[in-house]
């Protein structure tokens, strides 16, 4: 037999004369011979069906209906054809247009539409679409599928007898050459009457003329370059399937993705005929192939994912109904009856309950039916619930190759569990083809996205970042971010994305990602007034996957909403100090909610800015070595005011540069009084596994007390006083070969900071500029304590510790 595959067109792609001409220079690309199954205009058969009932009104409002119909093909025959061929066509339009017209004034004048005549009037959009293609394209034959596709009578849901059909379609096509045009979705029966394939019908047509003509291939032309891989109106990173078998092909379909109809390509699926979804829009585009079988990919186990929304979950339970049988035999009779598809089923081993999720707006009626099955368990008390719970989505993973690669489910329950999406109900086949499970309706796009990135549907990793400050450090964290986006996404498949930022009088927010080149201007044009929880509430209402907040500020009431994000599920990356350093009670608080919620709570920058000292110090402890003693250097503003002072620059002016230079806080007094390295201090302690508070920590202050007493323009008007003292200490200091640090010590329980005269060869000694250092005695490192050493302050490395940090939250 020669070679032959069977095209199918759908409304879409026949949905005007300028898609018609894609249509054409498809079909006669084909190097093949070609049967082309067409569809009706887009949105042509609900018109027509719309005015049949409007025609039972016995009013004359389809007759606006008819009109929008004919005008809409008149305009596709006026805009292919030219001269007497456009009069010709034109003319047997409007014949079958006429025909159409009359059966609907018929039923108008009745008053009543029947199966049968709504199958007569339901096929004529296809009629008219493919005689017009067929005179649209040269050399083209038409041919009428009501004679070849025979079904019995039962009209609206006709049934093929496929022996027949078959031998028509063969006697009629078998030595076929060339291009032929076929209505899909139209048949007749035995008598000759029109009949319809029901809905996907188009489709059923094509596969049936492919499997009766045994061709090379059918390809489906639709408007989407084939099945993807989830929704790309949820997921923007979801791709073309390059491939898939016939079984995932069903499932996505069946769980969303509107490319096929499952049943309609049941006698390709049974002929191993392989099948193409493809874009009319896009011919070049290489689309889906559905085959009979996928060969073994491990490395993408599973091919997409996707998503049934509006659906209600029922549950059946009591205990009278363990060991009893017949149960679920009762419980899916009696949805039967009533018409009701079961979309779901989760069952408990015990049999003490079933769960059953259908369609919301058929929730009522299956709630009635059970509940009128079981009446007589209910009264007794065998059944003590049938609970029905809405707003609820479905969402399946499909792969065949899921039941050869171990840990999926675990694997995927615990993305899902990490981004604090709970789990309502799950099922399972021993095919391991599918996993499904319920959601909330809020937590889909959720779901969705993270599923798709865990899985490696997606290429890169994306990390949701919601900024708070944007002064010195939040502003050269976006600069180093958008410095190394690029190399980032090349090197590591990492995507930091911007969707929120705020300051203190605005915040601005966008799913979708904020552009970090301009985001100022847009913050000032968009931003919406906001304080701290206004901040707070839109994060957790945004729901967004692998969210972090990142706190560039030093406000002392920032830290009052991590609880409440973390709780969220949101993830926490700070450079404020108040949280780790606030009542011990509060600090494990925001640890425990993290490790319990599965997120991070990460201040590695609260000691020695981008130093990696408090990671170090977790791998330590985590790994079963315990701290013995703390001793470090951890003020960068006091170490560089130390190793600036001289004859010639006394104490006020160290202070004064240390301001201008940007390494003290605005007012220096915070630095001055030690109350900065004690917070340091309380958080190494605490990472080292001790409970410790402020009040516990020994401050021994260089400056005396009335200079952190009055306006900061008053310390700034005496400071100079202290100058003659300090510099006939520093004076002996030299002269004995000995330099000052301001030191922070942890052993046995006992913890202060202070000024401490430090010799030379100590490791304190040779500290330069601002440089921070951290020695920790363990019982590992005892007779050599390990030493931390670096650049310790500074806007520049503190938002470099906070990128780290963002970076070690997407788990790359």
């Amino acid at each position: 037999m020669p070679k032959m595959k069977v095209l199918k067109f759908g409304g879409t792609s026949v949905g005007s004369a300028e898609n018609i001409r894609k249509v054409k220079e498809i079909v006669k690309s084909q190097s093949d011979d070609a049967v082309v199954v067409v569809s009706a205009l887009g949105g042509i058969t609900d018109k027509i069906l719309n005015a049949a009932k409007m025609a039972i009104l016995g009013t004359d409002y389809f007759n606006t209906e008819l009109t929008a119909i004919r005008e809409r093909h008149e305009a596709v025959v006026e805009q292919l054809f030219e001269g007497e061929r456009k009069e010709e066509v034109k003319e047997q339009v409007s014949q079958l247009l006429d025909e159409l017209e009359r059966v609907i004034i018929g039923v108008s004048m009745i008053g009543e539409l029947t199966d049968k005549t709504l199958d007569k009037i339901g096929g004529f959009g296809e009629r008219l679409s493919s005689y017009i293609i067929s005179e649209f394209i040269e050399e083209a034959s038409w041919i009428d599928s009501s004679k070849l596709i025979k079904t019995d009578s039962n009209y609206g849901k006709a049934q093929v007898n496929f022996s027949l059909t078959n031998t028509l379609i063969k006697a009629a096509l078998g030595e076929f050459k060339g291009v032929c045009i076929a209505p899909g979705f139209v048949a007749s029966n035995a008598e000759g009457e029109y009949t319809t394939l029901g809905r996907g019908g188009s489709d059923y047509t094509a596969a049936i003329y492919a499997a009766a003509l045994d061709v090379s291939v059918l390809e489906i032309w639709t408007d989407v370059d084939g099945f993807m891989t989830a929704d790309p109106r949820v997921i923007s990173k979801a791709y073309v399937i390059e491939s898939l078998s016939y079984a995932e092909a069903m499932e996505l379909s069946h769980f969303g993705a509107k490319v096929i109809y499952p049943p309609t390509i049941l006698p390709v699926y049974k002929k191993g005929i392989p099948t193409y979804i493809k874009n009319t829009m896009n011919p070049q585009a290489p689309g889906s192939l559905i085959t009979s079988s996928q060969a073994n990919g491990k490395d993408h186990p599973i091919k997409g994912i996707s998503s049934i929304s509006n659906i209600s979950l029922i549950t059946v339970q009591g205990l009278g109904m363990v060991g009893v049988t017949g149960i679920s035999m009762r419980l899916f009779s009696a949805l039967a009856l009533q018409n009701i598809n079961v979309i779901l089923i989760s069952q408990a081993s015990s049999e003490n309950s079933i769960s059953i999720a259908v369609d919301t707006a058929k929730a009522g009626v299956a709630e009635h039916a059970i509940r009128a099955e079981f009446e007589r368990e209910i009264q007794n008390g065998r059944i003590n619930k049938v609970e029905v719970e809405s707003d609820l989505s479905i969402v399946a993973i499909v792969g065949e190759n899921m039941k050869h690669s171990t840990g999926i489910a675990g694997k995927l329950f615990n993305t899902i569990g990490k981004n604090g999406v709970n789990i309502i109900a799950i099922a399972q086949g021993a095919s391991e083809l599918n996993i499904s499970w319920v959601v909330k309706n809020s937590d889909l796009r959720k779901t969705l996205n993270v599923v798709h990135e865990s899985f490696f549907l997606s290429e890169n990793v994306e990390v949701n970042v919601f900024l708070l400050g944007i002064g010195l450090v939040g502003g050269n964290l976006l600069n180093q971010i958008q410095q190394q986006q690029e190399k980032l996404l090349k090197q590591n498949h990492l995507k930091i994305k911007l969707v929120g930022v705020a300051n203190s009088r605005k915040m601005l927010l966008d799913r979708e990602g904020i552009s970090i080149e301009g985001f100022k201007e847009r913050l000032d044009a968009e931003g919406l007034s906001s304080g701290l929880p206004a901040y707070k509430d839109a994060i957790i209402d945004m729901n967004i996957y692998n969210s972090v907040f990142v706190d560039c500020t030093a406000s002392n009431d920032s830290p009052i909403v991590y609880a409440d994000l973390l709780n969220a599920n949101v993830s926490i990356v700070t450079a404020n100090k108040v949280a780790a350093s606030s009542d011990y009670d509060n600090y494990k608080k925001l640890k425990s909610i993290a490790q319990k919620k599965g997120v991070k709570f990460l201040f590695e920058t609260n000691v020695g800015a981008g130093l990696p000292i408090i990671n170090t110090l977790n791998d330590l402890v985590n790994s079963g070595d315990k701290i013995l003693k703390i001793e470090a250097v951890l003020s960068g503003t006091l170490n560089f005011i130390f190793n600036t002072i001289a004859a010639d620059v006394p104490l006020s002016k160290t202070i004064q540069l240390a301001k201008e230079q940007g390494y003290s806080e605005p007012d220096p007094r915070i630095d001055l009084s030690g109350i900065d390295v004690v917070r340091k201090l309380l958080i190494l302690v605490r990472e080292s596994g001790y409970k410790i508070e402020k009040e516990d920590v020994k401050i021994n202050t260089f400056i005396p007390d009335e200079y952190f007493n009055g306006s900061i323009d008053d310390f700034w008007a005496n400071i100079s006083k202290v100058d003659a003292d300090f510099e006939k200490r520093r004076q002996v200091l030299e002269a004995e070969n000995k330099c000052w640090r301001f030191v922070a010590k942890y052993e046995n329980g006992h913890s202060e900071v202070g000024l401490q005269e430090v010799a030379q060869g100590h490791p304190f000694f040779d500290l330069q500029g601002s440089n921070n250092l951290v020695m920790f005695t363990s019982e590992r490192y005892n007779e050599f304590p390990m030493i931390i050493k670096g650049y310790g302050a500074g806007a520049a490395v503190t938002a470099a510790g906070v990128f780290a940090d963002i970076i070690r939250v997407s788990n790359i």
